[in-house]
């Protein structure tokens, strides 16, 4: 089923990112974990690219199998900035021959490019977008940012690339993890005056230790309330508790989200099953 098909439909829609592994061993385990979360009958599931696109045929390969051993919706991510076009080309006819109809049209870390600018083809999701579009046969979601993309010049200037996304053929969009509700309903606010229509599905994820409190600060320019730097530092040597606290913590805000129109959530895994497994179990 296609995502945008599945979003016109009353009820909330749930789902789940996972990420290519990378070792055999790794693969066993997320299998048992994707096992494990399709007891609670996602909508579709997510398989993340590398942010260069480096090793796109992973994704590929990762997202074929799992929709046809498990029987899941999947939908692919697909990196742009590192491709030709003639590349884009062949990944999109390797997942077509697979049954993957839905794409997540994702621009890509241009530091990590090694090329020199002037030999690539893409330089935005928007013109990835335009040319999923032309090929036909998916549907096709793009990326938002509630704490605006931390290489966009000012939040205007975000949402002008936003709506050029779906302008060029994105119909839906998923966020960038945020810890604030506030923020996805402002930035939904933001996106709404400026013309773009297309459902926005929140993206959550618990935090599980220390280390990722560091990581998505600096990474990603995400804000913390204090009540989660309090926790997370509190038990940061005591993972039950830490795990404890994040489910609830993560349920009570996709509660929330849901109650005051939120059209679904879309869970960042981190490829492991049991927070995700409490927190829908929970708001379910």
């Amino acid at each position: 089923m296609k995502i945008t098909d599945r979003l016109k439909k009353p009820d909330k829609l749930f789902s789940f990112e996972f990420y290519p592994p990378k070792t055999m061993a790794d693969a066993e385990k997320l299998f048992e974990t994707v096992k494990d979360l399709k007891s609670l009958g996602p909508d579709f599931i997510s398989i993340t690219n590398s942010s260069s696109g480096s090793a796109p045929y992973r994704t590929v390969a990762l997202s074929g199998v799992i929709k046809e051993k498990l029987g899941l919706e999947v939908m692919a991510h697909l990196t742009c900035v590192g491709h030709t076009k003639a590349e884009i080309k062949a990944i999109t006819e390797r997942l077509k021959a697979m049954n993957i109809e839905n794409v997540l049209a994702l621009r890509g870390d241009i530091h990590n490019i090694e090329d020199s600018p002037p030999k690539r083809e893409y330089r935005y999701a928007s013109e990835l977008a335009a040319d999923l579009k032309e090929i036909g046969g998916f549907t096709i979601g793009c990326a938002g940012y509630p704490e605006k993309h931390p290489e966009a010049a000012d939040f205007d200037a975000d949402i002008r690339a936003l709506k050029e996304k779906t302008e060029a053929g994105a119909g839906f969009v998923i966020t960038q993890l945020f810890f604030e509700n506030r923020v996805y309903f402002e930035y939904v606010e933001k996106v709404r005056a400026a013309g773009i229509n297309v459902p926005i599905l929140p993206g959550l994820m618990p935090l599980t230790s220390y280390n990722q409190l560091r990581n998505f600060t600096k990474m990603f320019g995400v804000r913390l309330p204090r009540v989660i730097e309090e926790n997370v530092s509190k038990y940061a040597a005591d993972k039950d508790s830490l795990l404890k606290f994040s489910v609830e913590y993560a349920s009570h805000q996709a509660e929330a989200l849901l109650k005051n129109g939120a059209p679904g959530v879309h869970f960042y895994t981190l490829n492991r099953s049991r927070a995700t497994k409490e927190i829908l179990k929970n708001i379910r």
